[in-house]
């Protein structure tokens, strides 16, 4: 059967549905899983942690950035599915000399909605992958009345420490943080990108967001950023995989916002 990636690439899936898989990506990993499709799950990335069970009884094919090919092709896959952002454009070229590779290409919340739409088509699971949207909808109508701490504050989210690095516009997260009504104060700056504690500072945010990934922070660098902004703004720890886990975890972030304190 023929399908089309959310880069536009035509692929050919000879053996429909897919009865051997390899994911390139942790939140496609879990996403795959929720759809049922635990047993046709043949090879992961090392980086592929949920659920626990997954990855201790999977085959690793590397990380997301350093695919093992030779793995890869012994697995025999029917399908692979990766993501632009994720994986190396060359070694993406590589095994789709082989097999059938299926991209994704997530930079909005209606992106996620729609990968997760075209996977359950792509793996024959169509009725389980509208079940999963109805469920995130849902949950997301639960913002649009209810209060959470970060609503309608202007916010910094950073990823990266030494230096720090923070989110801007043309991103998931950045979208992510629209829709549940949150100012990025860094909209005006493209993807990701370098920011110093000054300029944090000066740009006077509500709240300045620690992500758990990929950068660890945890209560030594909130301490940190604290001592240098002083009372001017707040800063939480936050639950990364939540925020920018385009995928199964997405039902969980309005109740994740709903229960988070200071």
């Amino acid at each position: 059967m023929l399908f089309t990636d959310q880069l536009n690439r035509k692929i050919e899936i000879h053996q429909y549905p897919p009865k051997r898989i390899i994911s390139l990506v942790p939140s496609i990993t879990e996403l795959l899983v929720e759809l049922g499709l635990e047993n046709e799950l043949v090879g992961i990335t090392k980086f592929c942690i949920h659920p626990e069970k997954i990855f201790r009884s999977k085959e690793k094919i590397g990380g997301t950035k350093n695919l093992n090919i030779e793995k890869i092709k012994h697995l025999r896959p029917d399908l692979i599915i990766g993501n632009k952002e994720e994986n190396v454009k060359e070694q993406i070229e590589e095994i789709a000399r082989h097999f059938p590779v299926w991209m994704s290409d997530v930079n909005t919340y209606e992106d996620a909605i729609k990968m997760i739409k075209e996977i359950g088509q792509l793996t024959d699971r169509s009725e389980k992958a509208s079940h999963l949207i109805s469920e995130i909808e849902n949950e997301f109508t639960k913002l649009t009345c209810s209060p959470h701490i970060l609503k309608n504050k202007r916010v910094i989210y950073l990823i990266w420490y030494r230096p720090y690095m923070a989110v801007g516009n043309n991103t998931y997260i950045h979208d992510i943080l629209n829709k549940i009504h949150c100012i990025n104060a860094c909209s005006d700056q493209s993807r990701y990108f370098e920011i110093s504690m000054d300029e944090i500072k000066k740009l006077s945010p509500d709240y300045v967001l620690l992500s758990s990934e990929p950068f660890p922070f945890n209560e030594k660098h909130k301490t940190e950023l604290e001592s240098y902004l002083l009372d001017t703004c707040k800063v939480l720890l936050i639950d990364a995989e939540v925020f920018s886990w385009y995928g199964a975890k997405m039902k969980y972030l309005p109740d994740y916002l709903l229960r988070l304190k200071e």
